[in-house]
């Protein structure tokens, strides 16, 4: 089949979760099929040539993120549309999709988030698939605020975008989420009957499985930009209520927070002396290999976490909270640990730090049932077998 693959992000540098997705999966689909790829691109970059190894076209668009002053941003308050799906509307975009349009006959057009979904429509007669839709977040940002006016303010937001998502999704002849409960999320805000198929997060199990040398003593990992909202939640959460109770036990515990830092929402955090920022890691595999425990304490947000995949398959353990490991086939005390208040969650963290043996199982059993059920190249099946399927139904 010849494949036309839609990005809001350009897949180099894999440098976050959307990106490790959307790279894994084209990559999976280059292995059977013949792919083209138009993407936005964040900014100025070096590595244009590396998808050129899977696709046989690549093309790019300057990405202009929304700007909330900016007129078509205001103007969209009238608008039915999510104001952001507004201002960022590319005419240049709009361009490259039409001509390749014109040029060829694609078999499927595949959008990789409901942001670059637009563009597909401009293909009326081909079979189409969003991938990955995600609503969790949004919703529960409404659905847990107490304070008037901003409940007001997220409500309005979340019935533009679940009735824009139900819109689109009526153009499409199927779509993707990460997990079970983001699938009866989709169920409930559309009516159509297209086919909704769940497809995990993964990881490359070989490409951490390297050695990176002993892990140092005490030290946990965070993994995840704090730009993103869930992220600085989980981080606020962590070093306010939990930290201080690891503390009191393990006075010498450190804590690593990886990916680019947010200099105005980090200094919102919670000051303490065993925190330490490590900015964006080109490579994240040897602090996270050197670490002794990831802490996922995320208490919002949808889809699966990537950075607990990551962490298991180097043989880091894990403790998180329930929400932080939905949507994953991991057994509580096999796989990792489970809790979710402060209390609960220290106690974890220390029993695991206290107990060398439990590390040692908990790391070994990790490992295994990710390399069983989550590697690239067994989900990357699963997604090829699901487009098959919608370009011929």
């Amino acid at each position: 089949m010849k494949i036309l693959n839609i990005s809001r992000w350009y897949p180099y540098p894999a440098d976050n979760g959307s990106k490790i997705r959307i790279l894994n999966l084209i990559k999976q689909l280059a292995s059977a099929h013949e792919v083209e790829l138009i993407s936005f691109v964040s900014e100025s970059d070096d590595h244009l040539g590396e998808m050129q190894r899977y696709c046989s076209s690549v093309k790019v668009v300057p990405y202009k993120p929304f700007q909330p002053g900016r007129l078509k941003a205001l103007l969209a308050f009238f608008s039915s549309k999510p104001r952001s799906v507004v201002d960022t509307y590319s005419l240049e975009m709009e361009r490259l999709v039409k001509e390749a349009q014109t040029q060829h006959h694609y078999d499927v057009v595949i959008a990789y988030q409901i942001d670059v979904a637009p563009y597909c429509l401009l293909l009326p007669t081909t079979p189409k698939i969003i991938e990955e839709i995600e609503l969790t977040t949004m919703y529960e940002q409404y659905a847990k605020e107490t304070q008037f006016l901003r409940k007001i303010r997220r409500g309005l937001m979340w019935w533009k975008r679940s009735r824009y998502t139900a819109d689109v999704l009526s153009q499409f002849n199927g779509c993707t989420v990460v997990s079970t409960a983001e699938q009866k999320l989709i169920r409930q805000v559309s009516s159509g009957s297209q086919p909704i198929a769940i497809i995990p997060n993964g990881v490359d199990v070989a490409h951490y499985a390297a050695d990176f040398g002993l892990p140092e003593a005490d030290s946990l990992i965070y993994s995840g930009a704090l730009s993103f909202y869930a992220n600085f939640d989980a981080m606020q959460f962590f070093i306010g209520e939990i930290l201080p109770l690891i503390q009191a036990e393990r006075p010498q515990v450190k804590l690593s927070i990886t990916g680019k830092r947010d200099k105005t929402l980090a200094d919102r955090l919670p000051v303490n002396t065993a925190v330490t920022f490590t900015g964006y890691l080109e490579d994240i595999r040897p602090t996270v290999a050197r670490s002794w425990i990831c802490v996922v304490p995320l208490r919002l947000g949808g889809g699966t976490r990537l950075k607990i995949l990551e962490a298991l398959a180097t043989g880091t353990t894990v403790v998180s909270t329930t929400k932080g490991a939905e949507g994953l086939d991991l057994i509580p005390d096999h796989d990792l640990l489970i809790a979710d208040s402060s209390p609960d969650f220290a106690a974890a963290v220390v029993r695991l730090l206290k107990d060398a043996t439990l590390r040692e199982r908990l790391s070994r059993h990790g490992r295994q049932t990710v390399k069983a059920k989550y590697d690239w190249q067994i989900i990357g099946q699963q997604f090829n077998r699901f487009v098959e399927q919608v370009a011929t139904s």
